[in-house]
């Protein structure tokens, strides 16, 4: 049982992702998704917003990704407001790239995949339009007026696209303030990820259910989705494979970070140093690391 909550301040940092082809990824998730290029020591290409790291390509793996395996579901790049959801919504459509926009209530969506099958969100934060999620038992959506939404509703797109200024330019990088709001996992089995990931790691429960759970720090709706959609006791990728190679958490002190590093190792997880963070594997073979903002 847990015994003390991770920070409030955590959140989430880069997604290391392993794909087949570079030079193709590379023009996705610049040109396609809005992330800038950043300087890079080795084969990785490192990509992010204003020189913030958000996501790590390893170019090289031999077939895209596998479904019905643990790993990632998709990682979430929130921007800072709707006129930027609205140029990527625009911008992937003049591309003609397969999106699906949807309406969370207190957040607005869009969901894509990478050419290697790697699952995308990219949204903004809309709590004034109302609420979705776990209430007395029961998850669903509420608008403004406490009316019951689907959570799952197209976005009214012409709402959407009246953000959009003259002059705009649909091909602008993620301007700043967008971050990695959070990281969504296929999991093998949801009780035992909450038992890592909220007894020991330290995260707060927003919200279970048979197959699916939620977690986060200081009261976000969450920072890490569970979920056993690729199947009850789904099995990590073959070696070669696209997806996940690692995801980040950040922790806003040293102190912090020891303390989860003790939280782990109470529990019998095996803990290693790598660079400046404490690297670690979940019961569904996901591999996180956690290190420190400062």
């Amino acid at each position: 049982m847990k015994t003390q909550s991770i920070a409030a301040q955590t959140g989430m940092g880069a997604v290391h992702l392993a794909v087949t082809d570079g030079d193709r990824a590379l023009r996705f998730y610049r040109d396609y998704v809005g992330l800038t290029a950043l300087p890079s020591d080795g084969d990785e290409i490192r990509l992010g917003v204003t020189g913030r790291e958000l996501v790590v390509l390893y170019p090289g793996a031999e077939r895209p990704v596998v479904p019905r395996t643990s790993g990632l579901y998709h990682l979430a790049i929130v921007v800072p407001d709707r006129r930027e959801l609205a140029r990527v919504i625009a911008r992937l459509g003049n591309l003609r790239w397969d999106q699906y926009p949807t309406d969370h209530v207190m957040t607005k969506a869009n969901y894509l995949w990478d050419p290697d099958g790697n699952g995308i969100e990219i949204y903004v934060e809309s709590p004034e339009d109302g609420i979705m999620g776990m209430v007395n038992g029961t998850y669903g959506a509420w608008d403004k007026e406490g009316r019951p939404r689907s959570g799952r509703d197209p976005i009214d797109l012409e709402e959407m696209f009246s953000h959009l200024l003259p002059g705009d330019r649909l091909d602008d990088p993620l301007p700043a303030g967008t971050k990695m709001g959070h990281v969504h996992l296929h999991v093998a089995d949801v009780e035992d990820a909450l038992r890592f990931y909220h007894d020991l790691v330290g995260f707060d429960v927003m919200g279970h259910m048979p197959g699916m759970g939620f977690v986060s720090a200081g009261g976000y709706h969450h920072h890490l989705g569970l979920n056993t959609w690729a199947g009850q006791g789904a099995q990590p990728a073959p070696p070669g494979a696209s997806g996940l190679r690692r995801f980040t958490i950040e922790l806003p002190t040293k102190r912090d970070l020891d303390d989860v590093g003790h939280r782990l190792e109470r529990g019998d997880v095996k803990i290693t140093e790598q660079g400046d963070g404490l690297a670690a594997t979940d019961p569904s073979a996901n591999k996180v690391l956690f290190r420190t903002t400062s």
